[in-house]
């Protein structure tokens, strides 16, 4: 069975976002820029763990990680990524708003799933062939697949800063046993991957 893993960037306080996501600032509030460095400022060095990012079947995001647009779909908004987006898979927002599905160049085709997450990575594995699940983020969404018990593996991408406010992996997910599989430096990020081993501690 294909496994469910992650791929999320963090500031060294477990921050991948801050506060007031706009169509300007995806990001939210804050100086996001040291987030993301690693991919755009130095990708020879991370060439690896860039590849792995999106080397899946199928991915499952949230509707925030989508775009900046709240309640009901309006306009045409189809995403940060422009024309052809880097998933090149299917790929299964959560949102409490149905909507059609939106195909882009490149074969990302987003599907808009809207009774939950279990629901969503459900028909991430049905799609045919053979890869992993990769839940793209953000944090919220990492945070309920880890709540559900659902993730197989999370690789976490630590930039050398703090950021104080946002929305943070981890937070409302009971407590984990984690087993680190892997870890390298590079210039801008720490790579750490995580194997859940299982939800709660031993007594």
């Amino acid at each position: 069975m294909s496994k469910v893993v992650c791929d999320i960037s963090i500031s060294a306080d477990g921050y991948s976002a801050g506060h007031n996501q706009t169509e300007e600032q995806p990001f939210g509030d804050g100086d996001m820029s040291m987030l993301h460095a690693w991919m755009f400022d130095t990708p020879e060095e991370n060439r690896a763990e860039l590849k792995a990012i999106t080397n899946a079947k199928a991915f499952v995001m949230g509707r925030n990680m989508f775009g900046p647009i709240r309640g009901e779909w309006s306009g045409d908004w189809k995403g940060w990524w422009g024309p052809e987006p880097p998933y090149h898979a299917p790929v299964f927002v959560l949102t409490h708003y149905p909507r059609a599905p939106v195909a882009m160049a490149g074969g990302t085709t987003f599907h808009f799933v809207t009774d939950g997450i279990e629901a969503a990575v459900a028909r991430a594995r049905a799609v045919p062939g053979a890869g992993d699940i990769a839940v793209a983020g953000g944090a919220s969404t990492v945070n309920q697949s880890l709540a559900a018990g659902l993730l197989d593996e999370l690789r976490l991408h630590i930039a050398p800063f703090t950021l104080g406010a946002g929305t943070r992996v981890f937070d409302g997910v009971p407590p984990l046993k984690l087993e680190q599989v892997a870890s390298r430096a590079t210039s801008l990020v720490t790579h750490v991957t995580y194997r859940i081993v299982k939800a709660g501690l031993p007594d």
